[in-house]
């Protein structure tokens, strides 16, 4: 069984519609894996992909979860049914993937994430950009002192399209801006502010503006929506010394570094500070831009094969989750700042 696992670890997919195809397709594709199973209700997506890569395919999870040689569960599909399939899976003995969010639901979050530890299983929550070579290049300047003291972060995350009405903006859209900024951070905000509007259905929000408020009066502030003219995936970061801005959509140079900033003068005249503008050269860093989610499969299969940590473990969906609900609760109440 050791030897078995240490030359392939066996995986099924579980959702078949919008994430899923690629999660598919990447682990099909990843050396040291096989993808055994996808699972899906609909016939159609069934077919697809068992002509697509040969697997064999099922209706439901439960009916795959007794298959001893099977190692892994991916599941891809609506947020509310995540901790019910999670759970099976884990119940099941099986290593799990979950794509974002965790659960819709802290309690239910923090479940998963005592059992996978208590059974020693891993657990990976699909934050994809954290496994962005963009990302990783800004986390790295960060870190380094690049930006000099970090003052804000912004984003934007919009597009027409794709619209629901089982979860808002929110717990959508903006579980990505999220991950990426506790990740560039390394920390939890102390506090969120969360407004939105319904403007389709009156159901759920389409647009929200997620506000979170960081130590050392560093704040981060987040538009998602899918009800915008134009696509849209950037994210600002503004230092003391530098500024970065981070374009996922743009075709020539994902990141753009600005040596601008405002410096204070030494003198102070009748009280007042003075300040210096500073405006030097943009630079454009070559990336090597891998596919985040390739990345992201492997990270996952080789955590498996070696019992490591994953980057996005349990206890990293768990922080998002908690921000989220903090949000929604901010959301549900004209966005009053909500503490965490």
């Amino acid at each position: 069984m050791q030897q078995r696992e240490i030359a392939l670890i066996r995986i099924a997919v579980v959702g078949y519609g919008y994430w899923g195809p690629n999660l598919a397709r990447n682990f099909h594709q990843l050396q040291g894996a096989e993808l055994a199973y996808v699972v899906d209700q609909n016939a159609d997506a069934r077919a697809r992909a068992h002509r697509l890569y040969g697997c064999k395919t099922a209706e439901r999870l439960d009916d795959i979860l007794t298959d001893p040689l099977l190692d892994a569960v991916v599941i891809a599909t609506p947020a509310r049914t995540h901790y019910t399939l999670a759970r099976m899976a884990l119940d099941a003995g099986k290593h799990l993937f979950v794509e974002k969010p965790l659960t819709m639901d802290v309690s239910e979050g923090e479940q998963l994430v005592a059992h996978a530890h208590q059974s020693g299983l891993t657990l990976m929550v699909g934050h994809v950009f954290e496994y962005n070579p963009a990302v990783a290049y800004i986390k790295q300047m960060i870190d380094g002192g690049d930006l000099g003291d970090l003052f804000y972060l912004y984003s934007r995350r919009v597009n027409l399209g794709r619209l629901q009405s089982d979860v808002n903006a929110l717990w959508s859209i903006a579980p990505h801006d999220i991950s990426i900024a506790l990740h560039l951070l390394g920390q939890m905000p102390e506090a969120v502010r969360c407004q939105g509007a319904s403007c389709l259905n009156g159901i759920v929000e389409d647009v929200v503006f997620l506000t979170m408020f960081f130590p050392n009066n560093v704040l981060c502030h987040v538009h998602a929506s899918w009800l915008d003219p134009s696509k849209t995936r950037e994210m600002t970061v503004v230092g003391s010394q530098k500024m970065v801005v981070y374009d996922d959509v743009s075709a020539e140079g994902k990141v753009r570094v600005y040596d601008k900033g405002a410096f204070r003068k030494g003198d102070v005249t009748y009280g007042d500070f003075q300040y210096k503008l500073h405006s030097g050269d943009i630079l454009i860093p070559r990336l090597d831009m891998r596919e985040p989610l390739q990345i992201e499969c492997a990270h996952f299969v080789e955590c498996i094969r070696t019992g490591n940590t994953p980057l996005t473990d349990g206890e990293n969906g768990l922080r998002v989750l908690k921000v989220l609900a903090a949000g929604e609760r901010s959301l549900r109440n004209d966005g009053e700042k909500v503490p965490l």
